[in-house]
C-alpha cells in the first residue's frame, strides 16, 4: 500500500488554532485512513490529534505536508485540503 502526499498552505487567518485545529482533527479521524501533517521537513504527527496539531504551532501561510495511507487516501487528502487551506476566522472576525 502506498501512502499519497499533498503540501498545502494554512488558509486560516489566525492559524490552525483550537476550532480549526478541532475540525481538520475530526476530518482526519472520520477519514478512516491514517493522516499524518507536518510542518516543513519536522516531524509527522498524527493528524487526528487535536493537541498533535496544535503543538505544531501552524500559522497562516504556513506550509505543511499532510500524507495519508490506506483505501480512500486521495478523497481523505481531496477533504482534509480543503479544511486547511480555508479561512476558518473569517466569520468570526
Amino acid at each position: 500500500m502506498t501512502a499519497v502526499s499533498r503540501t498545502v498552505r494554512i488558509g486560516s487567518s489566525h492559524g490552525l488554532h483550537a476550532r480549526p485545529a478541532k475540525l481538520f482533527a475530526q476530518a482526519a479521524k472520520d477519514s478512516g485512513v491514517a493522516v499524518t501533517v507536518a510542518k516543513d521537513s519536522g516531524k509527522p504527527v498524527n493528524a487526528a490529534s487535536i493537541l498533535g496539531i496544535i503543538a505544531l504551532g501552524l500559522d497562516h501561510g504556513d506550509y505543511v505536508t499532510l500524507t495519508a495511507e490506506g483505501d480512500g487516501a486521495e478523497a481523505a487528502l481531496d477533504t482534509l485540503t480543503e479544511l486547511i487551506t480555508t479561512d476558518h476566522d473569517q466569520d468570526s472576525a
